[in-house]
């Protein structure tokens, strides 16, 4: 029986339109499946994080405990320098840009936000007049913070001598780290001037902190050999974004003594010691014997650092926490804050709300004795997701000094009670439930 011919035409026809409909559907899942990995990757902390209590520590204000946080945390605790605070950009930026018109050698600054307007003009004045006068300037902006810097600002620090960068432009094949920014604020003047907090290079900080509009925040000068610190910390960033070490005498001097206050710069980064700033604020409140006082722009502590605030509630610590009011800049976290309220008004601390301006501060007080301040934010982003940096001050002049701050503020708040917060209407309390599950990773 002869065989059948064999019919070559399939081999040869299109594919039929449910193998197209198939084949972009697979498409469709590949890129999904992209699109979510690189959201893990960016959102997973890269090294382990803190999970178990501390437990018990030595007082705040103990030899053991600076033993302890002198070693454990990186650069130890340096003595011989002169510390100030400067409340608002009304006094904020001329000290800075100060310390830059007199610098000698080098200036190098770190920061989240630099925004177009009449502050970032003012420093690229000051910036470049340095540079041109052969003073080595260096200057890394966080990319996704700065997004409102037009290109004629970074066009007019590069004509100008300064070495500008961005930190983590967005590039394919970094991706899964995009979510990492520097929040860091950081300005190094000669090795032997710096300054910490929390305050932009922007118009928005550029008044008193009093009104709509002005953001309320503080900054920190140390001047004497803990400014060498931090000029380490902005390095440690320098060399990730450039691949350059900047070493010598214009860097790091020999500085001599300043002041007799007794610092120690505390940094944090995904890419190692992520969990630096958070272990820094457990054990200053498990180390908290008699009180402590918390401003906080961004409260959304996790379950660890609530646990020891309780703890130290529990102890008979005093615990006073101001945070935003009626202006804030994400409801995000201003809802998910708002969840925490509660436990912390049942557990004994007092809560008040700023309500003048944007409440942008970082700053926690313990037994009188030691301050800390500086970018990190009482957040897990900050806690795991962001380079930052801040200043622990070990003096009873100092922390004075701060608590006046406080109760400053305290004095433009309002006050939060427990049955404020329980008489929220349902439809608050729904939206800051579902805003604090989007928070834990945000």
């Amino acid at each position: 029986m002869p065989a059948e011919p064999v019919s070559t035409g399939d081999i040869c026809s299109p594919p039929r339109p449910d193998w197209k409909r198939r084949l972009v559907w697979v498409g469709l899942g590949a890129l999904a499946a992209l699109v979510i990995g690189v959201l893990a990757l960016n959102l997973i902390p890269q090294t382990q994080q803190l999970v178990h209590p501390l437990g018990p520590l030595s007082p705040v204000d103990s030899p053991q405990f600076r033993r302890e946080i002198g070693n454990l945390l990186g650069p130890t605790i340096v003595d011989g320098n002169a510390v100030e605070d400067f409340q608002n950009g009304a006094e904020i930026f001329p000290a800075m840009l100060e310390a830059i018109r007199s610098a000698q050698s080098s200036v190098d600054m770190e920061t989240y936000i630099y925004w177009s307007g009449h502050v970032a003009d003012e420093f690229v004045k000051a910036l470049t007049e340095r540079a041109r006068a052969g003073v080595r300037v260096h200057v890394i902006a966080d990319w996704v913070g700065s997004t409102r810097m037009h290109d004629d600002v970074v066009e007019a620090l590069r004509a100008g001598g300064v070495h500008f960068e961005y930190f983590h432009p967005l590039r394919w094949y970094d991706i899964d780290r995009f979510n990492n920014r520097t929040h860091r604020k950081l300005l190094i003047v000669d090795g032997r001037v710096a300054f910490t907090g929390g305050v932009g290079i922007a118009d928005e900080w550029n008044g008193h902190g009093d009104k709509p509009g002005i953001w309320r925040d503080m900054q920190i000068r140390v001047i004497g050999p803990g400014a060498l610190q931090m000029q380490a910390v902005f390095e440690d960033n320098w060399i990730a974004t450039t691949g350059q070490a900047l070493l010598g005498a214009q860097y790091y001097p020999q500085v001599p003594a300043a002041g007799d206050v007794a610092v120690q710069t505390v940094a944090s980064s995904p890419e190692g010691g992520s969990e630096n700033l958070q272990l820094m604020y457990l054990m200053a409140i498990d180390g908290a014997r008699r009180s402590i006082d918390l401003e906080a722009a961004y409260f959304v502590p996790d379950e660890l650092t609530m646990a020891a605030l309780k703890r130290a509630l529990g102890r008979g610590v005093r615990i006073r926490l101001v945070v935003p009011g009626p202006y804030v800049d994400s409801e995000l976290i201003k809802n998910a804050s708002q969840t925490r309220w509660g436990e912390m008004l049942r557990a004994g601390a007092r809560i008040w709300r700023f309500q003048p301006a944007m409440f942008h501060n970082k700053l926690m007080i313990v037994d009188d004795y030691l301050t800390i301040a500086g970018s990190a934010n009482f957040d897990n982003r900050s806690f795991s997701l962001n380079d930052e940096s801040n200043v622990l001050v070990f003096d009873r002049g100092f922390a004075a000094k701060m608590t006046a701050v406080v109760e400053r503020d305290i004095g433009q708040s309002r006050e939060l009670s427990l049955e404020q917060w329980r008489h929220r209407p349902w439809t608050r309390r729904v939206l800051d439930w579902l805003s604090a599950l989007g928070a834990t990773q945000y």
